[in-house]
């Protein structure tokens, strides 16, 4: 308990920003009206293409007896792929909606 507590007091200010991220980001995603919802959401995950990057260096960093890390690193590069893919679908798939229709 004590480690958990010092845990928490060595990284208050953190928790502090996470905390009031966390709220911005309500306020934020609440304000948008729902006709811009979806683009919003599709950009939002192409840009998490940052997350499969990272995953890479942080995996390429990992010592190759860290069967642990790896693996972790393996999941992160996965679903990054996978929601980086799902935002571009979306985002084709909003497009198509636009388009006029050949008669």
């Amino acid at each position: 308990m004590d480690q958990i507590l010092s845990l928490i007091g060595d990284n208050i200010q953190m928790i502090y920003i996470i905390i009031l991220s966390i709220f911005v980001g309500v306020e934020v995603i609440g304000k948008v009206p729902a006709v811009l919802h979806t683009p919003l959401m599709s950009g939002a995950n192409a840009i998490h293409g940052v997350v499969i990057v990272g995953a890479i260096i942080v995996m390429g960093h990992t010592d190759p007896s860290n069967i642990v890390g790896l693996l972790l690193g393996f999941v992160a590069v996965v679903l990054g792929t996978l929601n980086v893919v799902g935002g571009f679908v979306v985002t084709d798939r909003m497009l198509e909606m636009f388009k006029k229709k050949a008669r």
